[in-house]
């Protein structure tokens, strides 16, 4: 039986300002009125990507030296490389690089891999190696960068009766993680990117689902989840119809009626946001957001930002200005990171953007211990003091942001501070969320470590031989896995 779709011309739109000039295919109702101040023409700029395949073919790297430009060959050959022109014309200060933020957090660099990788990397590549010969060594790399970290693989993959859930992940009790297929790549890739393993082309390594019915019937059978977290990948690289398919029946199914929230992850609001402008189907992805908020869900835009520049350019604040339109919420999120944003003036000025533009700042996390870590961490007591100098520069309504959280195993573990407690100087950690909800808000101290930048290097205060919930946590890990075999 055929479904209505939510991308109808019917569909009201009141809230939205058109823009004129724009995709003669999409509704009319687009283009009257508003306020003169947002009617600039975006033209409707083709989508070009390049692949470490074509690195060679973007005429900025010329620029650089020689020994650069191998050193990116070297690097993307490990690890995933995407870039599309937007961002190369619009966000990277081609006067400044290498240092340039929006460089570094786009680009391969050299110190993204161990000496002794790229030296084996960049011999095979020097000494005309096969595809094969580089692929197989590529492999045997990628495989020591943790390529699954908080085990996501192992911990976090559900069952419905004796099947495994493929392209789910399930660790929080309110919330569900679905990977759509057709949304696992991204406009461009992030260097940091913890889902690294998603893009280098082992399916062994890859989280993604086609199949809707599945996620449905998942979510209908656990009444006690109220958010479905919609990941990647971006699925903002989906058309809209391909959306639909997940999201349809959150609206309309009354055995899904506990889904409470729906979350869209997506980098696209800074490295394409052409996605809800200029896009053939932008507006159809507005009406179907709406039509979600109409129907009593809370929307929200996990919208990854890692540096104030990317709210700059003006399609940028446009694509901000029309998704508030739909009612739909913003919520800002991103790591600290060495070489791109570690300085609290540089999370106050992000932060404060965020507010002027209607987003809600919502995580700082610390960096994830995976892929190019070595090159972007930085020490917990750094993230902290950076953290918290950002927070003391913006007024209340900036202060909604929470961390430095680390999405570690047995849940997200926050950063509350440094404090000297019976003579001996501690981090100050609760979690966040945990495996166990019961672990959330309760506070537990570690031995003051300068040099640790995750929380397995981290040792209990006070003598304590463990931390309070790791002997429930083992017990989990061993039934978990009693369940799998």
């Amino acid at each position: 039986m055929s479904r209505p779709s939510f991308t109808n011309d019917n569909a009201s739109y009141a809230n939205l300002i058109p823009i004129p000039g724009m995709i003669p295919r999409q509704s009319s109702r687009f283009r009257g009125g508003g306020d003169s101040a947002f009617r600039t023409n975006f033209p409707a700029n083709p989508f070009r990507v390049f692949t470490a395949r074509q690195l060679d073919k973007i005429p900025q790297l010329e620029l650089l030296s020689r020994d650069q430009r191998f050193s990116m060959k070297v690097v993307s050959s490990v690890l995933p490389f995407r870039m599309n022109q937007y961002v190369i014309d619009n966000l990277i200060d081609w006067g400044n690089i290498p240092e340039d933020p929006i460089f570094q957090l786009t680009f391969p660099q050299p110190g993204m891999l161990s000496p002794e990788n790229f030296g084996r990397m960049a011999d095979l590549i020097r000494g005309g190696a096969s595809k094969t010969e580089i692929d197989a060594a590529a492999t045997r790399i990628r495989a020591q960068l943790n390529p699954h970290p908080a085990g996501q693989q192992e911990l976090n993959v559900p069952m419905l009766g004796d099947e495994a859930m493929e392209g789910m992940q399930h660790k929080y009790r309110e919330t569900v993680l679905f990977f759509p297929s057709r949304g696992q790549t991204c406009h461009s890739y992030c260097t940091f990117c913890f889902r690294w393993a998603q893009f280098v082309g082992d399916k062994g390594l890859r989280f993604a689902s086609h199949e809707a019915e599945s996620l449905h019937a998942y979510l209908a059978a656990h009444p006690d989840v109220t958010d479905l977290l919609l990941t990647g990948g971006d699925p903002m690289v989906m058309k809209t119809r391909n959306l639909e398919d997940y999201l349809y029946s959150l609206a309309n199914n009354p055995s899904l009626e506990h889904i409470q929230t729906v979350r869209i992850g997506t980098k696209s609001m800074t490295f394409w946001p052409h996605r809800f402008v200029t896009d053939d189907d932008a507006d159809n992805m507005l009406r179907l957001l709406e039509r979600l908020v109409k129907a009593g869900k809370h929307v929200a835009l996990m919208a990854h930002y890692n540096h104030w520049r990317e709210m700059e350019t003006d399609i940028a604040r446009e694509a901000i200005r029309r998704v508030r339109g739909t009612g739909a919420i913003i919520r800002s999120q991103g790591p600290a990171l060495a070489h791109i944003n570690d300085s609290a003036d540089t999370w106050a000025r992000t932060w404060r953007t965020q507010v002027k533009l209607g987003i809600v700042p919502y995580y700082m996390f610390v960096g994830r211990d995976t892929g190019a870590r070595r090159y972007f961490e930085i020490p917990l007591v750094e993230a902290f003091e950076i953290y918290s100098g950002a927070l003391k520069a913006v007024s209340g309504l900036g202060r909604t942001v929470r961390g430095p959280s680390m999405s570690a195993e047995p849940g997200k573990v926050e950063i509350q501070g440094v404090s000297e407690i019976r003579g001996e100087k501690v981090f100050v950690l609760r979690f966040i969320q945990g495996r166990n909800p019961d672990w959330a808000q309760r506070p537990f101290f570690a031995k003051f470590d300068e040099k640790a930048i995750w929380l397995d290097q981290l040792v209990p205060a006070f003598g304590e031989k463990e931390f309070f919930y790791e002997a429930e946590f083992r017990a989990m890990k061993e039934n978990m896995a009693e369940a799998l075999t």
